[in-house]
């Protein structure tokens, strides 16, 4: 795909998206206006300023995983300034200006890893070029370093700033051209860096969606139908007109009901409190007949009877499963489940919309602002180029926000309030009656050993939902899943059951929850085989090699996973685990390999004679790849993915419909973890490997939920195979 698009009345680029990942800048750049007098714009991600100061755009969406600093570090490095001398500057969303701009997946470092060093080295290149042909010397005999150019020879030396208007008339090299500078040379890559938005955010400044202030900025409150799927049969909203302040009530469609339909009533007023009291004054008819029937309670029931017959369908199917168990010299069998989860962002969903000749512009908290662009030209009917997005920086996603149900909303009251800015705001009610739930799930696993205590056959009947044989979004389970391709004989059956609920993906999508079921089963079956859980999965893995590819999943290194388990074991100072007597005292142990990371954790627990869980340490080591790009990030990453796994598992979060409606309203329905429940350390290493390097927001958290229950297991004898973790229904 390639796209020309306007920098400036003087300037352009053509970008070409290689793969879906590398950015190609093949066309003449010059001066842009909008960079001010002397400053020089060298690509669209570098500008030159006339203080010799650079100033990098930061392409995708900020939402606390540092990407807004790394990204621009991998620039910075290439284009050999020093970081004291960057300045960062938030993109707008345009893809095809940009490259893929998205926050999710734990995408940004293997997709940006190449293509931004490559900016920054085109940039420097161009810089050389440009002395090169001033001084009238080799470009080879040219060094760089500090924002300077320098020719040892002759002694010259020239700052950027000062060639950065003859740079900017070079003819950019082909990025596949440009040499990169080797990893024992990088001075910014691989050293710690205070993330940049970090003094704004303990000062207070606005910064994020909901910080938004417009000039002449109306509000809008939201009254969406409490089950999902249903509509509007009638409503009168004349009280709420009659309430002064109220500009307009609006009925809207979150792209859940069919076009031409609407599932929420929007009150814009001159403020969000009087918006908010008028919201009150609705009356509505709802049409949900048809959606009450979904509940909780109603899902485990068809759940158990479905795990009684056979699974509608094969996710997996290898060897022979009965066989080998008929003869295995031991078999084990158990249930798991976990429930649904909201994602409870601490900013809760918002944005800003302003509707306008013909044209919208937003200012959105959004994961993935190009979805978002689609969703609204589809449904107000527009060109998506008519459609400018502001990312702002985003208070929690965790996968929420790569949902555009509030741009899609808000989009719909700026059309019918034209002329002004209106900002929409959920309240905490809203936010998490309103989600996209991660899928709940059960499984029914048995696994064989053979007489040395090997894996020989798993099956698991897994239920979730889906329709026509496809399972709703995030509830996939994949045929890869640890340890299916090692074991010889395998069968992973599947079943769906309806649901009117909209699903999503949670951080660390399907893996949060696999990895419980299967650590934690393996948990069982090592003790089974007299061994503790580390030393079951190494002997699972066999020797070092690369399984095969499956489709588009990651490949998988079973000597990178070792060697995870190895170091983190030797950090921890493993001892088996297992205490004797169930002192109240216990050690686990976890290993999952997620969005291509490898992580290995431990677990050191206790509990109360009331049965209350404590955390005393956790151990972390992963292998994300060659580089941890930025050391102090990384840390922080990995910790708040543990905190954040703990809090899924340990506190009671779950979801719970009852008519077809989710009852929880607020954190003491649906809590998060305090600062007195967090462990009081999570020490966190890395191992570096001779791979590209990956992403980070979200490989960590898998691992610490069954290495916790294991923990609970080992200090209590009691198994945890449901969460959120209840010890009075745990099984002995």
């Amino acid at each position: 795909m390639t796209a020309l698009v306007a920098v400036s009345r003087r300037s352009f680029l053509s970008a070409s998206l290689v793969a879906g990942a590398a950015l190609c800048f093949r066309a003449r750049l010059t001066l842009a206006d909008e960079a001010g007098a002397g400053a020089g714009v060298l690509n669209v991600f570098v500008r030159i300023n006339p203080d010799n100061t650079v100033t990098i755009g930061a392409k995708n969406p900020e939402i606390g995983q540092g990407v807004k600093t790394m990204l621009p570090m991998l620039i910075a490095e290439e284009l050999d300034v020093d970081w004291e001398q960057v300045r960062i500057e938030q993109t707008l969303a345009n893809d095809k200006l940009y490259g893929p701009q998205s926050a999710g997946g734990s995408r940004a470092t293997p997709v940006n890893w190449l293509p931004m060093r490559q900016a920054g080295a085109t940039a420097r290149q161009m810089l050389v070029a440009a002395a090169s042909a001033q001084w009238g010397v080799a470009a080879d005999a040219i060094t760089t370093g500090g924002g300077m150019v320098r020719h040892a020879p002759s002694g010259r030396s020239a700052t950027y700033a000062s060639l950065a208007a003859a740079a900017s008339a070079v003819p950019p090299p082909p990025l596949d051209s440009v040499p990169l500078k080797p990893d024992s040379t990088f001075r910014i890559i691989g050293t710690p860096r205070r993330g940049v938005d970090t003094p704004a955010i303990l000062q207070g400044k606005p910064l994020f969606g909901i910080d938004t202030a417009l000039p002449g900025m109306v509000h809008a409150a939201i009254e969406a139908c409490p089950v999902f799927q249903g509509t509007i049969a009638s409503f009168d909203g004349d009280a709420a007109r009659a309430v002064k302040g109220v500009l307009a009530v609006v009925p809207i469609n979150s792209g859940l009901v069919p076009k031409g339909k609407s599932d929420a009533l929007a009150v814009v007023a001159d403020s969000w409190w009087t918006a908010q009291q008028a919201r009150k004054l609705l009356k509505i008819d709802w049409d949900t007949a048809a959606q009450t029937r979904f509940s909780t309670q109603g899902y485990a029931a068809q759940a158990l009877a479905a795990q009684g017959g056979p699974p509608q369908g094969d996710i997996l199917r290898k060897g022979d499963v009965a066989a080998a168990l008929s003869g295995a010299a031991r078999t084990l069998s158990a249930k798991y489940d976990y429930p649904f989860l909201a994602h409870a962002t601490l900013e809760p969903q918002n944005c800003t919309g302003l509707f306008q000749d013909g044209a919208l512009t937003l200012w959105a908290p959004a994961q993935s602002p190009a979805n978002g662009r689609r969703q609204v030209a589809d449904i107000l009917g527009l060109p998506p180029e008519s459609i400018t997005i502001h990312m702002t920086r985003i208070g929690g996603g965790f996968g929420r926000r790569l949902m555009s149900d509030y741009m899609v909303q808000v989009a719909q009251i700026a059309r019918a309030v034209p002329g002004k800015p209106v900002k929409m705001i959920y309240t905490r009610a809203d936010d998490i009656r309103h989600d996209y739930y991660r899928p709940a799930g059960w499984h029914d696993l048995t696994a064989g050993l053979d007489k040395d205590g090997r894996l020989v056959a798993l099956s698991d009947h897994f239920v979730s939902f889906g329709a026509d044989g496809e399972p709703v979004r995030a509830a996939e389970m994949e045929e890869t899943e640890f340890p299916a391709q090692i074991v010889p004989n395998v069968h992973f059956g599947v079943t769906y059951l309806p649901t009117n609920l909209p699903t999503g993906w949670l951080r660390a999508p399907t893996s949060n929850a696999m990895a419980f079921v299967f650590q934690s089963f393996l948990d069982e079956a090592a003790e089974a085989a007299e061994v503790d859980l580390p030393t079951f999965v190494l002997r699972t893995l066999g020797e070092d090699r690369m399984l095969p590819a499956v489709d588009r999943a990651p490949q998988f290194n079973t000597g990178r996973a070792r060697k995870v388990i190895a170091e983190a074991c030797a950090f921890a100072g493993w001892d088996g685990g297992r205490s004797k007597g169930r002192t109240g005292k216990g050690r686990g142990f976890g290993f999952y390999f997620s969005h291509a990371g490898y992580f290995a954790e431990v677990v050191d627990a206790t509990v109360s004679g009331t049965g209350e869980i404590g955390i005393e340490k956790i151990w972390v080591v992963g292998d994300i790849g060659s580089q941890v790009i930025n050391p102090l990030n990384a840390e922080h990453q990995v910790q708040g993915s543990v905190i954040d796994g703990l809090s899924q598992a340990m506190i009671g979060q779950k979801v719970d419909q009852v008519d077809g409606a989710i009852v929880q309203e607020n954190f003491d329905g649906f809590p998060l973890l305090r600062i007195n429940e967090a462990p009081p350390e999570v020490a966190v290493k890395f191992v570096t490997s001779p791979f590209p390097p990956t992403g980070l927001g979200e490989p960590a958290l898998p691992p610490v939920i069954p290495a916790l229950a294991n923990a609970i297991y080992a200090a209590t004898g009691r198994r945890i195979r449901s969460l959120p973790m209840r010890l009075d229904e745990a099984s002995t």
